[in-house]
Protein backbone atom coordinates (compact mmCIF):
# COMPACT_ATOMS: atom_id res chain seq x y z
CA UNK A 1 0.00 0.00 0.00
CA UNK A 2 2.75 2.20 0.90
CA UNK A 3 4.41 1.75 -2.61
CA UNK A 4 0.74 3.20 -4.19
CA UNK A 5 1.14 6.39 -2.22
CA UNK A 6 4.45 6.79 -3.11
CA UNK A 7 3.83 6.59 -6.66
CA UNK A 8 0.91 8.87 -6.25
CA UNK A 9 2.74 11.13 -4.93
CA UNK A 10 6.03 11.38 -7.75
CA UNK A 11 2.35 11.66 -9.98
CA UNK A 12 1.18 14.91 -8.12
CA UNK A 13 4.98 16.20 -8.10
CA UNK A 14 5.61 15.66 -11.77
CA UNK A 15 1.50 17.45 -12.44
CA UNK A 16 2.41 20.46 -10.57
CA UNK A 17 5.97 20.52 -11.79
CA UNK A 18 3.92 20.87 -15.47
CA UNK A 19 2.32 23.62 -13.84
CA UNK A 20 -1.16 22.85 -14.56
CA UNK A 21 -3.61 22.23 -11.79
CA UNK A 22 -3.83 18.25 -11.58
CA UNK A 23 -6.51 16.55 -13.75
CA UNK A 24 -7.07 13.47 -13.42
CA UNK A 25 -8.94 10.54 -14.80
CA UNK A 26 -9.78 7.61 -12.73
CA UNK A 27 -11.88 4.18 -12.94
CA UNK A 28 -14.75 3.33 -10.88
CA UNK A 29 -16.75 0.58 -10.73
CA UNK A 30 -20.02 0.32 -8.57
CA UNK A 31 -20.27 -3.48 -8.13
CA UNK A 32 -23.06 -5.73 -8.35
CA UNK A 33 -24.13 -4.86 -5.13
CA UNK A 34 -24.56 -1.11 -5.36
CA UNK A 35 -26.38 -1.94 -8.46
CA UNK A 36 -28.66 -4.55 -7.05
CA UNK A 37 -29.22 -2.46 -3.87
CA UNK A 38 -30.32 0.76 -6.25
CA UNK A 39 -27.06 2.94 -4.96
CA UNK A 40 -26.04 4.09 -8.00
CA UNK A 41 -27.58 7.16 -8.16
CA UNK A 42 -26.43 8.16 -4.36
CA UNK A 43 -22.74 7.10 -4.60
CA UNK A 44 -22.74 9.59 -8.15
CA UNK A 45 -24.38 12.34 -6.60
CA UNK A 46 -21.26 12.40 -3.91
CA UNK A 47 -18.76 12.37 -6.68
CA UNK A 48 -20.55 15.22 -8.88
CA UNK A 49 -21.16 16.98 -5.59
CA UNK A 50 -17.52 17.37 -4.91
CA UNK A 51 -16.92 18.51 -8.60
CA UNK A 52 -15.54 15.16 -10.22
CA UNK A 53 -17.18 15.23 -13.65
CA UNK A 54 -18.12 11.73 -15.43
CA UNK A 55 -16.94 11.30 -19.10
CA UNK A 56 -17.58 7.87 -19.61
CA UNK A 57 -19.93 5.34 -17.99
CA UNK A 58 -21.28 1.94 -19.27
CA UNK A 59 -23.52 -0.98 -17.09
CA UNK A 60 -21.68 -4.03 -18.34
CA UNK A 61 -22.09 -7.70 -16.99
CA UNK A 62 -18.61 -8.96 -16.20
CA UNK A 63 -17.40 -12.23 -17.52
CA UNK A 64 -15.24 -14.38 -16.09
CA UNK A 65 -12.66 -13.71 -18.76
CA UNK A 66 -13.19 -9.82 -18.21
CA UNK A 67 -12.44 -10.20 -14.26
CA UNK A 68 -8.90 -11.98 -14.52
CA UNK A 69 -8.28 -9.07 -16.78
CA UNK A 70 -8.98 -6.56 -14.21
CA UNK A 71 -8.06 -8.29 -11.49
CA UNK A 72 -5.11 -9.72 -12.72
CA UNK A 73 -2.86 -9.22 -9.35
CA UNK A 74 -5.36 -11.21 -7.47
CA UNK A 75 -5.71 -14.33 -10.05
CA UNK A 76 -4.29 -17.53 -8.44
CA UNK A 77 -4.54 -16.10 -4.76
CA UNK A 78 -6.58 -17.91 -2.41
CA UNK A 79 -9.70 -15.73 -2.70
CA UNK A 80 -9.38 -14.98 -6.36
CA UNK A 81 -12.21 -17.44 -6.35
CA UNK A 82 -14.93 -15.77 -4.18
CA UNK A 83 -13.70 -12.55 -5.15
CA UNK A 84 -14.90 -13.42 -8.76
CA UNK A 85 -17.84 -14.92 -8.57
CA UNK A 86 -19.25 -12.26 -6.44
CA UNK A 87 -18.07 -9.39 -9.23
CA UNK A 88 -19.92 -11.25 -12.02
CA UNK A 89 -22.81 -11.98 -10.06
CA UNK A 90 -24.63 -9.46 -11.57
CA UNK A 91 -24.14 -5.55 -14.01
CA UNK A 92 -21.50 -3.24 -12.89
CA UNK A 93 -21.53 0.62 -13.43
CA UNK A 94 -18.28 1.42 -15.09
CA UNK A 95 -17.34 5.19 -14.78
CA UNK A 96 -14.21 7.52 -15.79
CA UNK A 97 -14.36 10.63 -13.88
CA UNK A 98 -12.07 13.31 -14.15
CA UNK A 99 -11.09 15.89 -11.75
CA UNK A 100 -8.35 17.48 -9.81
CA UNK A 101 -6.27 14.69 -7.94
CA UNK A 102 -9.27 12.78 -8.58
CA UNK A 103 -7.84 9.48 -7.88
CA UNK A 104 -6.99 10.37 -4.34
CA UNK A 105 -10.20 12.18 -3.86
CA UNK A 106 -12.52 8.74 -4.88
CA UNK A 107 -10.17 6.73 -3.12
CA UNK A 108 -10.70 8.80 -0.03
CA UNK A 109 -14.76 9.32 -0.34
CA UNK A 110 -15.21 5.38 -1.16
CA UNK A 111 -13.30 4.10 1.83
CA UNK A 112 -11.12 1.46 3.06
CA UNK A 113 -11.20 -1.82 1.38
CA UNK A 114 -12.96 -3.45 4.57
CA UNK A 115 -16.49 -1.82 5.45
CA UNK A 116 -16.11 -2.48 9.07
CA UNK A 117 -12.75 -0.19 8.86
CA UNK A 118 -14.37 2.54 6.66
CA UNK A 119 -15.46 5.32 8.86
CA UNK A 120 -19.10 7.02 8.31
CA UNK A 121 -19.13 9.41 5.49
CA UNK A 122 -17.41 7.44 3.38
CA UNK A 123 -19.21 5.44 0.48
CA UNK A 124 -18.62 1.89 2.49
CA UNK A 125 -18.94 3.47 6.09
CA UNK A 126 -22.56 4.85 4.86
CA UNK A 127 -23.35 1.76 2.82
CA UNK A 128 -21.15 -1.56 3.84
CA UNK A 129 -20.74 -3.22 6.92
CA UNK A 130 -19.09 -6.22 6.01
CA UNK A 131 -15.64 -7.70 7.54
CA UNK A 132 -13.20 -9.57 6.43
CA UNK A 133 -13.61 -12.53 9.40
CA UNK A 134 -17.35 -12.76 8.12
CA UNK A 135 -16.97 -12.97 4.53
CA UNK A 136 -13.99 -15.67 5.21
CA UNK A 137 -16.54 -16.78 7.72
CA UNK A 138 -19.12 -17.44 5.07
CA UNK A 139 -16.77 -18.09 2.08
CA UNK A 140 -18.22 -14.72 0.28
CA UNK A 141 -16.51 -11.96 -1.18
CA UNK A 142 -16.29 -8.67 0.99
CA UNK A 143 -18.85 -6.72 -0.85
CA UNK A 144 -17.72 -3.36 -0.50
CA UNK A 145 -19.81 -1.89 -3.20
CA UNK A 146 -16.82 -0.22 -4.80
CA UNK A 147 -13.63 -0.29 -6.88
CA UNK A 148 -11.47 2.76 -7.40
CA UNK A 149 -8.22 2.90 -8.96
CA UNK A 150 -5.41 3.01 -6.51
CA UNK A 151 -2.40 4.56 -8.86
CA UNK A 152 -2.72 7.47 -11.75
CA UNK A 153 -0.85 4.73 -13.67
CA UNK A 154 -2.99 2.50 -12.25
CA UNK A 155 -5.93 4.10 -13.39
CA UNK A 156 -4.77 4.02 -16.78
CA UNK A 157 -4.01 1.11 -17.24
CA UNK A 158 -7.75 -0.01 -16.08
CA UNK A 159 -9.58 2.72 -17.94
CA UNK A 160 -8.08 1.21 -21.39
CA UNK A 161 -8.99 -2.28 -20.11
CA UNK A 162 -12.91 -0.95 -20.08
CA UNK A 163 -13.46 1.90 -22.49
CA UNK A 164 -12.36 2.64 -26.08
CA UNK A 165 -11.14 6.25 -26.56
CA UNK A 166 -14.08 7.26 -28.58
CA UNK A 167 -16.39 6.25 -25.23
CA UNK A 168 -14.85 9.03 -23.27
CA UNK A 169 -16.08 12.54 -23.47
CA UNK A 170 -15.10 15.67 -22.90
CA UNK A 171 -17.06 18.92 -21.88
CA UNK A 172 -17.18 21.70 -19.32
CA UNK A 173 -19.48 21.53 -16.18
CA UNK A 174 -20.42 24.72 -14.41
CA UNK A 175 -18.46 23.72 -11.13
CA UNK A 176 -15.53 24.07 -13.53
CA UNK A 177 -15.57 27.67 -13.66
CA UNK A 178 -15.08 28.24 -10.03
CA UNK A 179 -12.31 25.58 -9.59
CA UNK A 180 -10.29 27.48 -12.36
Amino acid sequence: MRAKHAQAKKSRKRAEMDGGPMIERTLVLLKPDAVQRGLMGEIISRFEKVGLKIIGAKLVWIDREQSKKHYNAHVGKKFYKVLEDYIVQGPVLALVLEGVQAVENVRKMAGPTEPLKAAPGTIRGDFAHISMAHADTTNKSIANLIHASGTVDEAQKEIALWFKDNELHSYKTAHEEHVF
